[in-house]
């Protein structure tokens, strides 16, 4: 071709390649327009994240301290071992009531001591300051320590909610004027107490570590027993979904033949990863509670025990699991297979000694996103009942999946649902804890799948 010929086009068109052509442009356009866009959906994004992780910090960081008061407390062998043998059944009879004297009386002396200004002159006028779960601290402690009856022991405790957040900025002394339980001297002795270095904040640890409490002691309230109780849940899924999805994928992959029925099979499957998981929770409520605990008379299953929801979750997790494997089983190339049945391997050899190995960083991956989506969820634990105020009562391996308990998310549902701030505080901070844990397993699974991943 001469260079008349080639250029010849340019000409008919009346166009030349230092300018573009309208069509050329338009499409530009719209690739820029489509960049903007992106961009833009990706910053409003990121500023819808940074707008919940604020409010779920600023909300739930404040759950994580609580305020405290150094209190010594004398334990006086009159009121709590009137015969002086140190008999610890006798000493047991002694209640929380017969506490209470002696924690206020030990608050009076501290004030003394420290020459603080009150119009409050006894020791019961001042019990607004003290948490009411003091006296069962105290006394937990004299049980456990008989010998130091007649002791004066320094103790820790929790300020009561209405202080705890007035220094949270929960409670105001204008919102006092409706609560009969505080009132504005209250309040200014606990500014007194604060500047004298007897009242302060410090970590809460109990919200780590402890289990729920009353409505009346949202301070003496924890995270700890929902912990363990959405970790019982996640072993059982993970017994339960692995080995089942695996068999199942392998199978339905490898081995099934390809018929309507195979196809019937893998339609449904799709359609129950997309099934609400309160279905999941009414199916578990009805198999496992109502016939498993039921007519069958399984003891196990009778409770709102984390085997049963570990099981209800195992029946909305499945699907899940069995996608993500299928799909893992088919992204290892079939050259890989060919070879091994070319060298002389039996199909289940060639499967089960080539593909699944390449195939397991994907599982595995698929795996723990299943478990964290199952970690999140609430609907199913409503329905079986795991909502309720559950003490820690772990006597045993067994007692950890069969004895009662709840879930994170119910733990937050829980705590959400009562009344004084003092709990919806904490719900934001169990919302924090749960979400580490969902963010640990992520990294998790991101990292497993980076470091067994192979590329051809």
């Amino acid at each position: 071709m001469t260079m008349e010929n080639a250029a010849a086009p340019q000409k008919r068109h009346g166009a030349s390649l230092l300018v573009q052509d309208p069509h050329t442009r338009r499409r530009q356009a719209r690739e820029k327009r489509f960049q903007a866009l992106g961009i833009a959906a990706i910053v409003i994004g990121i500023l819808f994240l940074v707008i919940l992780l604020t409010q779920i910090i600023g909300n739930g960081g404040k759950a994580f301290t609580q305020t405290f008061i150094d209190v010594p407390v004398y334990l006086d062998p009159a009121k709590l071992d009137k015969n002086g043998n140190r008999d610890l059944e006798e000493i047991k009879k002694a209640t929380t009531f017969t506490y209470d004297p002696l924690i206020q009386n030990g608050l009076l002396g501290v004030v003394q001591k420290a020459g603080i200004d009150t119009p409050l002159q006894k020791g019961s006028q001042m019990k607004a300051l003290i948490s009411r779960s003091a006296a069962g601290q105290v006394r937990e402690f004299v049980l456990n320590n008989p010998e130091r009856i007649g002791d004066t022991v320094d103790f820790r405790i929790f300020a009561a909610p209405s202080v705890d957040g007035y220094f949270k900025g929960r409670v105001t002394r204008d919102s006092i004027a409706r609560d009969k339980n505080i009132s504005t001297e209250d309040l200014d002795l606990a500014d007194q107490l604060t500047q004298a270095g007897i009242m302060h904040r410090g970590f809460n640890w109990t919200f780590i570590t402890g289990s729920d409490a009353s409505d009346l002691r949202p301070e003496q309230s924890g995270f700890g027993q929902s912990m363990l109780g959405s970790l019982a849940m996640m072993f059982v899924v993970l017994l339960v979904c692995l080995p089942i999805s695996v068999a199942a994928s392998i199978y339905l992959e490898e081995f099934a033949p390809k018929n309507r029925f195979t196809d019937f099979i893998e339609v449904n499957i799709s359609n129950l990863a997309a099934v609400p998981s309160i279905v999941f929770g009414i199916l578990a409520l009805a198999a496992f509670i109502q016939f498993g605990g039921g007519t069958l008379g399984i003891q196990q299953l009778r409770s709102s025990a984390p085997l049963v929801g570990g099981l209800a979750l195992s029946l909305m997790t499945l699907p899940t699991i069995i996608i993500a494997t299928r799909a893992s089983l088919k992204a290892v190339p079939p050259s890989i297979k060919d070879a091994a049945l070319g060298l002389g391997a039996s199909k289940m050899q060639a499967v089960f000694h080539h593909v699944l190995p390449l195939a397991m960083p994907g599982i595995l991956t698929g795996t723990i996103i299943g478990l964290a989506a199952a970690l999140g969820e609430t609907a199913p634990l409503l329905m079986i009942g795991m909502v309720a105020f559950v003490q820690m009562d772990v006597n045993s391996v067994g007692g950890f999946f069969t004895s009662p308990n709840v879930g994170m998310p119910a733990e937050i549902y829980i705590w959400a649902s009562r009344a004084d701030g003092a709990w919806y505080e904490r719900a934001w901070g169990g919302i924090i804890i749960l979400l580490v844990f969902l963010m640990t397993m992520n990294i998790i699974a991101i990292i497993l799948r980076r470091r067994f991943e192979r590329r051809w």
